[in-house]
Protein backbone atom coordinates (compact mmCIF):
# COMPACT_ATOMS: atom_id res chain seq x y z
CA UNK A 1 0.00 0.00 0.00
CA UNK A 2 1.44 3.34 -1.07
CA UNK A 3 1.56 6.50 0.98
CA UNK A 4 -0.92 8.09 -1.44
CA UNK A 5 -3.41 5.28 -0.83
CA UNK A 6 -3.04 5.61 2.93
CA UNK A 7 -3.68 9.32 2.71
CA UNK A 8 -7.08 8.72 1.10
CA UNK A 9 -8.28 6.28 3.79
CA UNK A 10 -10.98 7.78 6.04
CA UNK A 11 -9.57 7.37 9.57
CA UNK A 12 -12.64 8.68 11.38
CA UNK A 13 -14.38 5.31 11.89
CA UNK A 14 -11.20 3.82 13.32
CA UNK A 15 -10.64 6.79 15.65
CA UNK A 16 -14.22 6.59 16.86
CA UNK A 17 -13.87 2.87 17.52
CA UNK A 18 -10.62 3.34 19.45
CA UNK A 19 -12.11 6.20 21.48
CA UNK A 20 -15.07 3.99 22.32
CA UNK A 21 -12.74 1.27 23.56
CA UNK A 22 -10.74 3.76 25.66
CA UNK A 23 -13.89 5.28 27.16
CA UNK A 24 -15.25 1.83 27.92
CA UNK A 25 -12.00 0.58 29.42
CA UNK A 26 -11.14 3.68 31.52
CA UNK A 27 -13.83 3.13 34.21
CA UNK A 28 -12.88 -0.54 34.33
CA UNK A 29 -9.21 0.30 34.79
CA UNK A 30 -10.05 2.89 37.44
CA UNK A 31 -12.28 0.40 39.21
CA UNK A 32 -9.56 -2.23 39.06
CA UNK A 33 -7.02 0.22 40.49
CA UNK A 34 -9.36 1.18 43.34
CA UNK A 35 -10.06 -2.48 44.07
CA UNK A 36 -6.32 -3.16 44.26
CA UNK A 37 -5.75 -0.21 46.59
CA UNK A 38 -8.58 -1.28 48.87
CA UNK A 39 -7.04 -4.74 49.30
CA UNK A 40 -3.64 -3.42 50.46
CA UNK A 41 -2.12 -4.98 53.57
CA UNK A 42 1.12 -4.88 55.55
CA UNK A 43 3.91 -2.60 54.38
CA UNK A 44 2.00 -1.70 51.21
CA UNK A 45 -0.86 -0.39 53.34
CA UNK A 46 1.64 1.55 55.46
CA UNK A 47 3.20 3.03 52.32
CA UNK A 48 -0.24 4.03 51.03
CA UNK A 49 -1.19 5.77 54.28
CA UNK A 50 2.24 7.43 54.34
CA UNK A 51 1.64 8.82 50.85
CA UNK A 52 -1.82 10.03 51.86
CA UNK A 53 -0.47 11.70 55.01
CA UNK A 54 2.33 13.47 53.12
CA UNK A 55 -0.10 14.73 50.48
CA UNK A 56 -2.52 15.91 53.18
CA UNK A 57 0.12 17.70 55.26
CA UNK A 58 2.69 18.88 52.69
CA UNK A 59 1.87 22.57 53.13
CA UNK A 60 2.85 22.44 56.80
CA UNK A 61 6.32 20.95 56.35
CA UNK A 62 9.03 23.40 57.33
CA UNK A 63 6.63 25.98 58.77
CA UNK A 64 7.85 26.78 62.32
CA UNK A 65 4.83 28.91 63.23
CA UNK A 66 1.87 26.56 62.88
CA UNK A 67 -0.44 26.18 65.86
CA UNK A 68 0.54 28.29 68.87
CA UNK A 69 0.17 25.34 71.25
CA UNK A 70 2.56 23.12 69.35
CA UNK A 71 5.04 25.99 68.99
CA UNK A 72 5.08 26.21 72.77
CA UNK A 73 5.43 22.44 73.22
CA UNK A 74 8.58 22.48 71.11
CA UNK A 75 9.94 25.41 73.12
CA UNK A 76 9.32 23.37 76.26
CA UNK A 77 11.06 20.32 74.81
CA UNK A 78 13.98 22.49 73.72
CA UNK A 79 14.38 24.10 77.15
CA UNK A 80 14.11 20.73 78.90
CA UNK A 81 17.30 19.69 77.13
CA UNK A 82 18.86 22.88 78.49
CA UNK A 83 17.88 21.95 82.04
CA UNK A 84 14.47 23.59 82.45
CA UNK A 85 11.93 21.67 84.51
CA UNK A 86 8.29 21.80 83.39
CA UNK A 87 5.92 23.41 85.92
CA UNK A 88 8.89 24.79 87.89
CA UNK A 89 10.91 26.80 85.36
CA UNK A 90 8.17 26.98 82.72
CA UNK A 91 4.49 26.88 83.63
CA UNK A 92 1.82 24.90 81.80
CA UNK A 93 -1.05 22.53 82.53
CA UNK A 94 -0.32 19.76 80.04
CA UNK A 95 0.93 16.41 81.38
CA UNK A 96 4.64 15.66 81.45
CA UNK A 97 4.24 12.87 78.88
CA UNK A 98 3.51 15.40 76.15
CA UNK A 99 6.64 17.38 76.97
CA UNK A 100 8.73 14.22 77.06
CA UNK A 101 7.67 13.55 73.46
CA UNK A 102 8.87 16.98 72.41
CA UNK A 103 12.03 16.60 74.45
CA UNK A 104 12.74 13.37 72.58
CA UNK A 105 12.11 15.16 69.28
CA UNK A 106 14.74 17.77 70.17
CA UNK A 107 17.19 14.92 70.82
CA UNK A 108 16.93 14.14 67.11
CA UNK A 109 18.90 17.30 66.40
CA UNK A 110 18.32 19.87 63.70
CA UNK A 111 16.27 23.02 64.08
CA UNK A 112 13.31 21.04 65.39
CA UNK A 113 10.44 22.04 63.11
CA UNK A 114 10.70 19.40 60.40
CA UNK A 115 11.66 16.75 62.98
CA UNK A 116 8.45 17.47 64.89
CA UNK A 117 6.38 17.32 61.74
CA UNK A 118 7.91 14.00 60.66
CA UNK A 119 7.28 12.40 64.06
CA UNK A 120 3.71 13.73 64.13
CA UNK A 121 3.18 12.38 60.61
CA UNK A 122 4.41 8.94 61.70
CA UNK A 123 1.93 8.97 64.60
CA UNK A 124 -0.87 9.86 62.18
CA UNK A 125 0.11 7.03 59.82
CA UNK A 126 0.30 4.51 62.66
CA UNK A 127 -3.10 5.65 63.96
CA UNK A 128 -4.62 5.22 60.49
CA UNK A 129 -3.14 1.70 60.32
CA UNK A 130 -4.80 0.71 63.60
CA UNK A 131 -8.07 2.39 62.58
CA UNK A 132 -8.02 0.23 59.46
CA UNK A 133 -7.42 -2.86 61.58
CA UNK A 134 -10.34 -2.25 63.93
CA UNK A 135 -12.66 -1.04 61.15
CA UNK A 136 -11.89 -4.23 59.23
CA UNK A 137 -13.67 -6.16 61.99
CA UNK A 138 -16.98 -4.45 61.16
CA UNK A 139 -16.65 -3.39 57.52
CA UNK A 140 -15.23 -4.54 54.15
CA UNK A 141 -11.59 -3.76 53.24
CA UNK A 142 -12.46 -0.73 51.11
CA UNK A 143 -14.52 0.86 53.86
CA UNK A 144 -11.79 0.18 56.43
CA UNK A 145 -9.27 1.84 54.15
CA UNK A 146 -11.60 4.81 53.70
CA UNK A 147 -11.87 5.13 57.49
CA UNK A 148 -8.10 5.44 57.81
CA UNK A 149 -7.90 7.97 54.98
CA UNK A 150 -10.81 9.96 56.44
CA UNK A 151 -8.95 10.21 59.75
CA UNK A 152 -5.91 11.69 58.00
CA UNK A 153 -7.94 14.16 55.94
CA UNK A 154 -10.32 15.28 58.70
CA UNK A 155 -7.43 16.20 61.00
CA UNK A 156 -6.87 19.20 58.74
CA UNK A 157 -10.33 20.54 59.62
CA UNK A 158 -9.72 20.18 63.37
CA UNK A 159 -6.35 21.97 63.67
CA UNK A 160 -4.65 18.59 63.62
CA UNK A 161 -2.42 19.32 60.64
CA UNK A 162 0.56 19.73 62.96
CA UNK A 163 1.54 18.27 66.31
CA UNK A 164 -1.34 18.97 68.68
CA UNK A 165 -1.57 16.61 71.66
CA UNK A 166 -4.39 14.40 70.25
CA UNK A 167 -2.21 13.58 67.23
CA UNK A 168 -0.05 11.65 69.70
CA UNK A 169 -2.52 10.24 72.22
CA UNK A 170 -5.02 9.11 69.58
CA UNK A 171 -2.49 6.40 68.72
CA UNK A 172 -2.41 5.04 72.26
CA UNK A 173 -6.21 5.22 72.50
CA UNK A 174 -6.84 3.26 69.30
CA UNK A 175 -4.24 0.73 70.47
CA UNK A 176 -6.11 0.42 73.78
CA UNK A 177 -9.42 0.13 71.90
CA UNK A 178 -8.06 -2.77 69.84
CA UNK A 179 -7.07 -4.60 73.02
CA UNK A 180 -10.45 -3.96 74.67
CA UNK A 181 -12.24 -5.01 71.47
CA UNK A 182 -10.33 -8.28 71.54
CA UNK A 183 -11.43 -8.94 75.11
CA UNK A 184 -14.99 -7.94 74.15
CA UNK A 185 -14.87 -10.35 71.21
CA UNK A 186 -13.37 -13.24 73.21
CA UNK A 187 -15.94 -12.84 76.00
CA UNK A 188 -13.46 -12.75 78.86
CA UNK A 189 -10.60 -14.97 77.67
CA UNK A 190 -7.28 -13.60 79.01
CA UNK A 191 -9.28 -10.73 80.46
CA UNK A 192 -6.81 -9.82 83.22
CA UNK A 193 -3.85 -9.52 80.85
CA UNK A 194 -5.78 -7.77 78.09
CA UNK A 195 -7.38 -5.36 80.53
CA UNK A 196 -4.05 -4.52 82.12
CA UNK A 197 -2.47 -3.81 78.73
CA UNK A 198 -5.41 -1.68 77.61
CA UNK A 199 -5.53 0.40 80.77
CA UNK A 200 -1.78 0.96 80.72
CA UNK A 201 -2.14 2.34 77.19
CA UNK A 202 -5.00 4.54 78.38
CA UNK A 203 -2.84 5.71 81.28
CA UNK A 204 -0.07 6.71 78.87
CA UNK A 205 -2.64 8.65 76.83
CA UNK A 206 -3.78 10.45 79.98
CA UNK A 207 -0.19 11.57 80.55
CA UNK A 208 -0.22 13.12 77.08
CA UNK A 209 -3.50 14.94 77.69
CA UNK A 210 -5.83 14.56 80.64
CA UNK A 211 -8.99 14.64 78.52
CA UNK A 212 -8.19 11.04 77.53
CA UNK A 213 -9.48 10.15 80.99
CA UNK A 214 -13.09 9.90 79.80
CA UNK A 215 -12.34 7.35 77.10
CA UNK A 216 -10.16 5.48 79.58
CA UNK A 217 -13.12 5.25 81.97
CA UNK A 218 -15.23 3.81 79.15
CA UNK A 219 -12.60 1.18 78.36
CA UNK A 220 -12.51 0.19 82.02
CA UNK A 221 -16.30 -0.13 82.17
CA UNK A 222 -16.31 -2.14 78.92
CA UNK A 223 -13.78 -4.54 80.43
CA UNK A 224 -15.87 -4.88 83.59
CA UNK A 225 -18.97 -5.58 81.51
CA UNK A 226 -17.06 -8.19 79.52
CA UNK A 227 -16.02 -9.90 82.74
CA UNK A 228 -19.60 -9.83 84.03
CA UNK A 229 -20.89 -11.42 80.81
CA UNK A 230 -18.18 -14.08 81.09
CA UNK A 231 -19.45 -15.08 84.52
CA UNK A 232 -16.49 -13.84 86.56
CA UNK A 233 -17.37 -13.62 90.24
CA UNK A 234 -18.11 -10.15 91.66
CA UNK A 235 -15.20 -10.36 94.10
CA UNK A 236 -12.67 -11.17 91.37
CA UNK A 237 -14.21 -8.58 89.08
CA UNK A 238 -13.84 -5.88 91.74
CA UNK A 239 -10.22 -6.93 92.23
CA UNK A 240 -9.59 -6.72 88.49
CA UNK A 241 -11.25 -3.32 88.37
CA UNK A 242 -9.00 -2.05 91.16
CA UNK A 243 -5.96 -3.41 89.32
CA UNK A 244 -6.97 -1.69 86.08
CA UNK A 245 -7.59 1.64 87.81
CA UNK A 246 -4.17 1.41 89.45
CA UNK A 247 -2.50 0.59 86.13
CA UNK A 248 -4.26 3.48 84.37
CA UNK A 249 -3.11 5.89 87.09
CA UNK A 250 0.43 4.49 87.21
CA UNK A 251 2.04 6.87 84.66
CA UNK A 252 0.53 9.89 86.43
CA UNK A 253 1.57 8.53 89.83
CA UNK A 254 5.14 8.00 88.60
CA UNK A 255 5.27 11.60 87.37
CA UNK A 256 3.92 12.94 90.67
CA UNK A 257 6.27 10.85 92.82
CA UNK A 258 9.22 11.93 90.69
CA UNK A 259 8.41 15.60 91.23
CA UNK A 260 7.86 15.05 94.95
CA UNK A 261 11.26 13.34 95.16
CA UNK A 262 12.83 16.38 93.46
CA UNK A 263 11.15 18.69 95.97
CA UNK A 264 8.69 20.15 93.46
CA UNK A 265 5.53 18.21 94.22
CA UNK A 266 3.58 21.39 95.00
CA UNK A 267 4.37 22.94 91.61
CA UNK A 268 3.43 19.73 89.81
CA UNK A 269 0.16 19.34 91.71
CA UNK A 270 -0.89 22.96 91.23
CA UNK A 271 -0.13 23.02 87.49
CA UNK A 272 -1.70 19.65 86.71
CA UNK A 273 -4.69 19.42 89.04
CA UNK A 274 -5.53 22.79 90.61
CA UNK A 275 -4.87 25.63 88.18
CA UNK A 276 -7.39 24.47 85.59
CA UNK A 277 -10.21 25.19 88.05
CA UNK A 278 -9.00 28.76 88.49
CA UNK A 279 -9.27 29.51 84.78
CA UNK A 280 -12.50 31.25 83.82
CA UNK A 281 -14.85 29.37 81.54
CA UNK A 282 -15.70 30.42 78.02
CA UNK A 283 -18.74 32.60 77.44
CA UNK A 284 -21.98 30.91 76.43
CA UNK A 285 -21.75 32.45 72.96
CA UNK A 286 -18.19 31.18 72.47
CA UNK A 287 -19.19 27.70 73.64
CA UNK A 288 -22.20 27.56 71.32
CA UNK A 289 -20.16 28.74 68.36
CA UNK A 290 -17.35 26.30 69.08
CA UNK A 291 -19.69 23.35 69.55
CA UNK A 292 -21.56 24.22 66.36
CA UNK A 293 -18.29 24.38 64.44
CA UNK A 294 -17.22 20.96 65.71
CA UNK A 295 -20.60 19.46 64.86
CA UNK A 296 -20.50 20.91 61.35
CA UNK A 297 -17.00 19.56 60.70
CA UNK A 298 -17.88 16.07 61.90
CA UNK A 299 -21.44 16.00 60.51
CA UNK A 300 -20.66 13.93 57.36
CA UNK A 301 -18.98 11.25 59.46
CA UNK A 302 -21.59 11.39 62.22
CA UNK A 303 -24.33 11.03 59.61
CA UNK A 304 -22.70 7.92 58.19
CA UNK A 305 -22.16 6.49 61.66
CA UNK A 306 -25.77 7.14 62.70
CA UNK A 307 -27.28 4.93 59.98
CA UNK A 308 -25.27 1.72 59.68
CA UNK A 309 -26.53 -1.11 57.46
CA UNK A 310 -27.63 -4.40 59.05
CA UNK A 311 -24.76 -6.42 60.50
CA UNK A 312 -23.77 -9.62 58.72
CA UNK A 313 -23.31 -11.63 61.93
CA UNK A 314 -23.96 -11.43 65.68
CA UNK A 315 -20.21 -11.03 66.23
CA UNK A 316 -20.05 -8.05 63.89
CA UNK A 317 -23.09 -6.51 65.57
CA UNK A 318 -21.44 -6.88 68.99
CA UNK A 319 -18.24 -5.18 67.83
CA UNK A 320 -20.22 -2.40 66.19
CA UNK A 321 -21.91 -1.76 69.51
CA UNK A 322 -18.53 -1.50 71.19
CA UNK A 323 -17.39 1.15 68.68
CA UNK A 324 -20.69 3.04 68.97
CA UNK A 325 -20.46 3.08 72.77
CA UNK A 326 -16.88 4.29 72.51
CA UNK A 327 -18.05 7.14 70.28
CA UNK A 328 -20.80 8.04 72.76
CA UNK A 329 -18.21 8.05 75.57
CA UNK A 330 -15.91 10.35 73.58
CA UNK A 331 -18.79 12.74 72.89
CA UNK A 332 -19.82 12.66 76.56
CA UNK A 333 -16.23 13.41 77.58
CA UNK A 334 -16.14 16.43 75.29
CA UNK A 335 -19.44 17.75 76.67
CA UNK A 336 -18.45 17.12 80.29
CA UNK A 337 -15.13 18.89 79.77
CA UNK A 338 -17.25 21.79 78.57
CA UNK A 339 -14.60 23.71 76.64
CA UNK A 340 -15.07 24.23 72.91
CA UNK A 341 -12.96 27.29 72.02
CA UNK A 342 -11.29 25.69 68.99
CA UNK A 343 -12.00 22.63 66.80
CA UNK A 344 -8.94 20.76 68.11
CA UNK A 345 -10.93 19.66 71.17
CA UNK A 346 -12.99 17.39 68.89
CA UNK A 347 -9.96 15.46 67.65
CA UNK A 348 -10.42 12.57 70.14
CA UNK A 349 -13.86 11.95 68.59
CA UNK A 350 -12.33 11.47 65.18
CA UNK A 351 -10.96 7.98 65.81
CA UNK A 352 -14.21 6.31 66.92
CA UNK A 353 -16.38 8.25 64.47
CA UNK A 354 -14.45 7.19 61.35
CA UNK A 355 -14.60 3.57 62.52
CA UNK A 356 -18.31 3.84 63.31
CA UNK A 357 -18.86 5.31 59.82
CA UNK A 358 -17.06 2.42 58.10
CA UNK A 359 -20.04 -0.01 57.83
CA UNK A 360 -22.11 2.54 55.91
CA UNK A 361 -19.13 3.19 53.64
CA UNK A 362 -18.92 -0.52 52.86
CA UNK A 363 -22.08 -0.99 50.79
CA UNK A 364 -22.23 -1.59 47.02
CA UNK A 365 -20.55 0.07 44.05
CA UNK A 366 -22.57 3.26 44.42
CA UNK A 367 -21.25 3.90 47.91
CA UNK A 368 -17.75 2.99 46.72
CA UNK A 369 -17.88 5.90 44.27
CA UNK A 370 -19.33 8.12 46.98
CA UNK A 371 -16.62 7.34 49.50
CA UNK A 372 -13.82 8.19 47.07
CA UNK A 373 -15.57 11.38 45.95
CA UNK A 374 -16.07 12.31 49.61
CA UNK A 375 -12.41 11.71 50.40
CA UNK A 376 -11.18 13.67 47.39
CA UNK A 377 -13.42 16.58 48.38
CA UNK A 378 -12.09 16.36 51.95
CA UNK A 379 -8.51 16.42 50.68
CA UNK A 380 -9.10 19.51 48.54
CA UNK A 381 -11.08 21.30 51.24
CA UNK A 382 -8.40 20.49 53.80
CA UNK A 383 -5.73 22.06 51.62
CA UNK A 384 -7.84 25.20 51.33
CA UNK A 385 -8.18 25.31 55.13
CA UNK A 386 -4.43 24.91 55.68
CA UNK A 387 -3.67 27.52 53.03
CA UNK A 388 -6.05 29.96 54.72
CA UNK A 389 -4.46 29.31 58.12
CA UNK A 390 -0.98 29.99 56.76
CA UNK A 391 -2.24 33.15 55.05
CA UNK A 392 -3.88 34.42 58.23
CA UNK A 393 -1.27 33.32 60.79
CA UNK A 394 1.89 33.46 58.71
CA UNK A 395 4.29 30.85 57.43
CA UNK A 396 7.99 30.35 56.74
CA UNK A 397 8.60 33.80 55.26
CA UNK A 398 6.79 35.63 58.06
CA UNK A 399 8.58 33.55 60.70
CA UNK A 400 11.96 34.40 59.17
CA UNK A 401 11.17 38.12 58.98
CA UNK A 402 9.92 38.36 62.56
CA UNK A 403 12.80 36.26 63.89
CA UNK A 404 15.32 38.54 62.21
CA UNK A 405 13.62 41.66 63.59
CA UNK A 406 13.26 40.25 67.13
CA UNK A 407 16.76 38.73 67.40
CA UNK A 408 18.58 40.10 70.47
CA UNK A 409 21.75 41.97 69.51
CA UNK A 410 23.13 42.78 72.94
CA UNK A 411 22.61 39.56 74.89
CA UNK A 412 19.18 40.53 76.16
CA UNK A 413 15.90 38.62 76.21
CA UNK A 414 12.81 38.92 74.08
CA UNK A 415 9.27 39.04 75.45
CA UNK A 416 6.47 37.60 73.33
CA UNK A 417 3.44 39.29 74.85
CA UNK A 418 1.28 38.24 71.92
CA UNK A 419 2.62 36.35 68.93
CA UNK A 420 4.62 33.28 68.00
CA UNK A 421 5.90 31.28 71.01
CA UNK A 422 8.39 29.71 68.59
CA UNK A 423 10.36 32.97 68.65
CA UNK A 424 11.91 31.99 71.98
CA UNK A 425 13.42 28.97 70.24
CA UNK A 426 14.18 30.59 66.89
CA UNK A 427 16.02 33.52 68.51
CA UNK A 428 17.65 31.35 71.23
CA UNK A 429 16.46 33.98 73.68
CA UNK A 430 16.74 33.82 77.44
CA UNK A 431 13.47 33.88 79.39
CA UNK A 432 12.32 36.66 81.70
CA UNK A 433 9.42 34.67 83.15
CA UNK A 434 8.24 31.14 83.73
CA UNK A 435 5.05 32.11 81.88
CA UNK A 436 6.32 31.55 78.35
CA UNK A 437 3.05 30.73 76.60
CA UNK A 438 1.63 34.15 75.64
CA UNK A 439 -1.97 33.18 76.36
CA UNK A 440 -1.24 32.72 80.05
CA UNK A 441 -0.52 36.43 80.45
CA UNK A 442 -2.53 38.09 77.69
CA UNK A 443 -5.91 36.34 78.04
CA UNK A 444 -8.75 37.63 80.19
CA UNK A 445 -9.81 34.15 81.33
CA UNK A 446 -6.33 33.49 82.77
CA UNK A 447 -6.25 36.67 84.88
CA UNK A 448 -6.44 34.98 88.26
CA UNK A 449 -3.94 33.92 90.91
CA UNK A 450 -5.92 30.69 91.19
CA UNK A 451 -5.22 29.99 87.51
CA UNK A 452 -1.54 30.93 87.34
CA UNK A 453 -0.27 31.23 90.90
CA UNK A 454 0.48 34.91 90.20
CA UNK A 455 -1.47 37.94 89.08
CA UNK A 456 -0.99 38.15 85.30
CA UNK A 457 -0.91 41.95 85.23
CA UNK A 458 1.67 42.07 88.01
CA UNK A 459 3.82 39.53 86.16
CA UNK A 460 3.67 41.58 82.96
CA UNK A 461 4.68 44.68 84.95
CA UNK A 462 7.65 42.80 86.40
CA UNK A 463 8.74 41.55 82.96
CA UNK A 464 8.58 45.01 81.39
CA UNK A 465 10.49 46.50 84.33
CA UNK A 466 13.26 43.98 83.59
CA UNK A 467 13.73 45.64 80.21
CA UNK A 468 13.39 43.00 77.48
CA UNK A 469 15.48 43.90 74.45
CA UNK A 470 12.60 43.27 72.05
CA UNK A 471 8.85 42.95 72.62
CA UNK A 472 6.47 41.19 70.24
CA UNK A 473 2.79 42.10 70.08
CA UNK A 474 -0.18 41.74 67.71
CA UNK A 475 -2.64 44.27 66.38
CA UNK A 476 -5.60 44.57 66.64
CA UNK A 477 -5.86 43.57 70.28
CA UNK A 478 -7.79 40.37 70.92
CA UNK A 479 -11.36 40.99 72.08
CA UNK A 480 -11.02 38.66 75.08
CA UNK A 481 -7.52 39.79 76.02
CA UNK A 482 -6.26 40.97 79.39
CA UNK A 483 -6.75 44.71 78.93
CA UNK A 484 -4.95 45.70 82.14
CA UNK A 485 -1.85 43.71 81.20
CA UNK A 486 -1.90 45.06 77.65
CA UNK A 487 -2.17 48.63 78.92
CA UNK A 488 0.99 47.99 80.93
CA UNK A 489 2.81 46.78 77.83
CA UNK A 490 1.62 49.77 75.78
CA UNK A 491 2.81 52.19 78.48
CA UNK A 492 6.34 50.78 78.45
CA UNK A 493 6.42 50.55 74.66
CA UNK A 494 5.49 54.22 74.31
CA UNK A 495 8.19 55.27 76.76
CA UNK A 496 11.14 52.96 76.08
CA UNK A 497 10.71 51.26 72.69
CA UNK A 498 10.39 51.94 68.98
CA UNK A 499 8.65 49.89 66.31
CA UNK A 500 11.04 48.00 64.00
CA UNK A 501 8.61 45.71 62.15
CA UNK A 502 4.93 45.85 61.26
CA UNK A 503 4.24 42.69 59.29
CA UNK A 504 0.75 41.93 57.92
CA UNK A 505 -0.60 38.38 58.13
CA UNK A 506 -4.01 37.96 56.61
CA UNK A 507 -6.39 40.74 55.70
CA UNK A 508 -6.42 42.70 58.94
CA UNK A 509 -3.78 41.47 61.41
CA UNK A 510 -0.27 42.78 61.99
CA UNK A 511 2.68 41.24 63.83
CA UNK A 512 4.58 43.97 65.67
CA UNK A 513 8.19 43.92 66.86
CA UNK A 514 9.51 46.66 69.15
CA UNK A 515 13.15 47.23 70.10
CA UNK A 516 14.34 48.99 73.23
CA UNK A 517 15.63 52.52 72.62
CA UNK A 518 18.82 52.03 74.63
CA UNK A 519 20.69 48.82 75.39
CA UNK A 520 22.49 49.66 78.60
CA UNK A 521 19.88 48.29 81.02
CA UNK A 522 18.77 45.13 79.25
CA UNK A 523 18.03 42.09 81.41
CA UNK A 524 19.66 38.80 80.49
CA UNK A 525 17.02 36.61 82.13
CA UNK A 526 17.47 33.20 83.70
CA UNK A 527 17.88 30.67 80.86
Amino acid sequence: MTAQTIAHIDARPYAAAMASVVIEQTPKRTQSLLDSIEQLEGWRLFAFFALIAIVARWQTFGNPVGGFDEQFYLVMGDRMLQGALPYVDIFDRKPIGLFLIFGFIRLLGGEGTIQTQIIACLFVIATAMLIHRLARRIAPPGAALAAGVAYIFWLNFLEGEGSQAPVFFNLTMIAAALVVARAWRNRGANLAALGTAAMLLAGIAIQIKYTALFEGIFFGLALMWTGWRAGISPVRLIALGALWVAVALLPTAVALVTYVAMGHGQEFFFANFVSMFGKQGDSAATSREGLATMAAILSPLLGLAAFPPPATSPEELSERRFVQLWLFAAIAGLLIFGSFPTPQYAMPLLVPVVIAAAPRLGLGNGIKTFRWVMLICALVAGQIVIGALIHNKGGRAEAAAITAAAMPRHGGCIFVYDGYPALYRLTHSCLLSRYVFPGHLNMENEDSIKALGVDASDEVERIMQAGPETVIDDWPTFEFGNHVAHATVVRYLARDYHLVLRLPTGANRFRLVYRRNETGSISTGRM
